[in-house]
């Protein structure tokens, strides 16, 4: 490929220095040279792990690392709009080449600065010359291949935000004659993005565990750019290219060469073991699988979460606090609400169909209602797409999921050897073995030794073996000083014959229910010196052991206090468009949110980067384009089976427990479920703000969104509708980002041409 090399962002003499200097593990007078740097093999590595310190964060990395991309779409309206920053700047259309809200830390100069970082690091430690340091050649061979990827990855952010950009695939020259540089076209960016992608995996596999360029990490490694994240970039940027925004005639990037791309990429994952992640969570965690997901951090072994291709590495997404409920301890804003546009895009899960098929009215006050969906307007949030709820806050949703079990007492109890019946003891460690001699064995315990607390539930446990099953235990509760027997559960009491350790609960709530708790049957009346006598069974020849012998007392949590979002409940709308605490559209954001995050916890989840359904909702796209939602794609990997859109889509939709998508759908019909399945699925993850400027279709989406109003009177609620203010960011030229004024400037200086994108001054 021809070489078009531009300074952009700083002066040749400066960039001469750059190049000889470096940043990391430099002496202070900074003399080091690059010779220097690459005959050591710590420096080597340092400076090639310095190349992904340009990568983006994905997640709240805007109003000054506060609010998500989520905010500057259709997806959300963010509750900072009343207040000076990037999303006041971005909703007012204050947008410029001297102030884009939306570049943030990641800009035009930010991605330029580490393409140089990799330009210089690949120049380097290919020559002999320089590269001197003694270092295994797979490792070698690794730190090429992901750094190959690292630079088709910065790529391919540049070109989503500002479309074809130069080329450089070499560190600068003093010596050059900036003024015949040029963009590259969109097409020849995607040529050179897959030619670094194809160059890193054509590099052999090393076969060891923990060096080269490989598809396995393990799990005490983070940021590893792998085999597969090459494959991802690879299929992201030919789905862009054939997209209706870059797509031309005379481009080689049509729909069949993406889904060429698309297919190998996602057939490449599932034979190197990724999977949809479909591990269902105890209740009290998350509401199913996906919301599990979104909150579990991945495993980068990929023994139990075999979706996540790449996963942001900095901090978690603070969701609990960045984008809170008022009611979550230490949450400082609302955020990025969800928008009514975007409630509305979640099906139903019994038919699996849409519930709102559009609106009748410009202002999108006036839904048009599927009749057939199951959709009751009355009832809004009832029998919704399974992600729905483990995305959005809405009305009455429970902040809390616990079920119960969370207090827990435990009073302890120990055998007393002094006071017993037929019955031996053996003590090794914290396990006692007990066995019986004779008839009517038995043994008590010591005394509680203090009271036993309040419970709605109380039970005797203990983990046990035993060397047969019995039928007929008991226990009697006693007071120091009193009866030998007190009162008794019963002689009806299992336990079963059990050679490993085993959990052994009585549940007391019968007995206590009869006799009461803390009083004997002669009317002691100080619980806190109760004792247990613990009868084993009938006869003699009975063993067993005995560890952690103990009452518990649970108190099941306090109702949880749900998310009222009504005008007047306790996270309902606020009237003061200043107050950044409470929700501007009647929802908020769940989506990587634990529901234990708070001031004192921070649980929630990393922000996916790339993962499995985003390659299966590539494929669909690029196939149901090619050939129609029904024609099966032969595999493209070893072994790879045939996929249609349709089943494709059907993946992702059974991972979310939805119907599959029918069969006999139009292109036209495919097209609208397949989009709005990519919005559903892909929420908050960094997609919509580009899907729907690729498609072409900002002007339908971005122009303003609504929210829902919800009115509680006498137990009752009613829900209206309501459009929040024009933002007048869905022109044409909001397609693409504008270059920076001081970039063009410089550009116009040396090559007397215009550099920038359309419509921006």
């Amino acid at each position: 490929m021809k070489k078009r090399i531009i300074k952009l962002f700083f002066t040749a003499l400066t960039l001469l220095v750059i190049q000889s200097c470096v940043d990391l593990d430099l002496p202070s007078d900074g003399r080091l040279t690059l010779k220097d740097m690459f005959s050591s093999y710590q420096r080597t590595r340092n400076y090639y792990n310095s190349c992904k310190a340009y990568f983006p964060q994905v997640g709240f990395m805007y109003q000054g690392q506060q609010t998500p991309l989520a905010s500057f779409s259709d997806e959300a309206h963010d509750a900072s709009d009343g207040v000076n920053g990037a999303v006041n700047d971005w909703y007012n259309n204050r947008t410029s080449s001297s102030n884009n809200p939306v570049a943030g830390s990641y800009s035009w100069a930010h991605y330029f600065q580490g393409i140089r970082k990799c330009n210089t690091f690949l120049a380097s430690i290919n020559d002999p010359g320089l590269a001197t340091a003694v270092i295994d050649e797979d490792e070698k061979n690794g730190w090429i291949g992901e750094v190959l990827v690292l630079r088709a990855f910065y790529y391919l952010q540049l070109i989503k935000r500002y479309g074809g950009v130069p080329i450089i695939d070499t560190p600068y020259e003093v010596t050059h004659d900036f003024s015949q540089d040029k963009r590259a076209s969109f097409e020849e960016c995607v040529d050179f993005i897959l030619a670094d992608c194809d160059a890193a995996l054509a590099i052999p596999e090393s076969g060891k565990s923990d060096i080269g360029f490989r598809w396995d990490i393990n799990d005490n490694e983070r940021g590893v750019i792998t085999r597969a994240f090459a494959h991802a970039v690879r299929s992201q940027a030919a789905l862009y290219a054939a997209s209706p925004l870059w797509k031309t005639a005379e481009s080689k990037y049509d729909w069949a060469k993406a889904t060429e791309i698309t297919k190998e990429a996602l057939d490449q994952c599932l034979a190197h073991g990724f999977e949809l992640f479909t591990t269902k969570p105890a209740a009290d965690i998350a509401q199913n699988a996906y919301a599990y997901y979104f909150i579990l951090r991945s495993d980068p072994s990929r023994s139990v979460d075999k979706e996540t291709i790449f996963e942001t590495t900095s901090a978690r997404s603070n969701v609990w606090r960045l984008a809170g409920t008022p009611i979550t301890e230490g949450a400082e804003k609302a955020g990025a609400g969800p928008s009514q546009e975007l409630v509305d895009a979640y099906g139903m899960q019994a038919t699996g169909e849409m519930p709102v098929l559009g609106y009748s009215d410009p202002q999108h006050l006036q839904p048009i209602i599927n009749t057939t969906s199951g959709y009751d307007p009355a009832n809004p949030y009832e029998g919704r797409d399974p992600r729905f709820y483990a995305s959005i806050y809405y009305n009455n949703a429970p902040r809390s999921l616990s079920t119960g079990n969370v207090e827990k007492e435990l009073y302890p109890l120990e055998l007393n050897e002094g006071v017993k019946n037929n019955v031996t003891i053996a003590r090794q460690g914290a396990e006692i073995t007990l066995s019986t001699t004779g008839s009517d064995p038995w043994i008590h315990t010591n005394p509680i030794g203090r009271k036993l607390a309040g419970a709605e539930k109380r039970v005797i446990s203990f983990e046990y073996k035993s060397n047969k099953s019995v039928t007929n235990v008991e226990f009697f509760f006693c007071v120091a000083g009193g009866p030998q027997g007190g009162v008794s559960t019963g002689e009806n009491i299992r336990i079963e014959e059990a050679s490993e350790w085993k959990r052994f609960e009585y549940d007391l709530s019968d007995a206590i229910a009869r006799w009461g708790f803390g009083v004997n049957a002669n009317g002691g009346a100080q619980p806190e010196n109760h004792f247990l006598r613990f009868d084993l069974t009938g006869g003699a020849g009975y063993e067993i052991s005995i560890r952690n012998f103990r009452i518990e007392g649970f108190t099941p949590p306090p109702t949880p206090i749900p998310v009222e979002t009504f005008v007047g409940g306790n996270s309902g709308i606020s009237d003061n468009i200043t107050e950044t605490r409470y929700t501007r559209t009647g929802y908020y954001l769940r989506k990587f949110n634990n529901y234990k995050s708070n001031v004192n916890v921070d649980g929630d989840g990393f922000m996916k980067v790339f993962r499995l359904a985003e390659l299966y909702l590539n494929f669909a796209e690029a196939a149901a384009n090619t050939s129609g939602p029904e024609t099966a794609v032969a595999g493209k990997a070893s072994g790879a089976a045939a996929l249609s859109a349709r089943e494709a889509v059907n993946k992702v939709r059974a991972r979310a427990e939805m119907p599959p998508l029918p069969s006999g759908l139009s292109a036209e019909e495919f097209q609208l479920r397949y989009r709005n399945e990519r919005r559903i699925e892909l929420a908050f993850e960094e997609h919509r703000f580009f899907d729907v400027r690729r498609w072409k279709i900002l002007n339908e989406t971005d122009q303003f969104v609504t929210g829902m109003r919800i009115i509680k009177e006498n137990g009752n609620y009613s829900y209206n509708r309501f459009k929040l203010h024009e933002r007048g960011t869905n022109s044409e030229k909001y397609l693409i980002f504008p270059i920076s004024l001081s970039e063009v400037s410089k550009m116009e200086s040396f090559t007397g041409e215009s550099w920038q994108n359309p419509g921006w001054n």
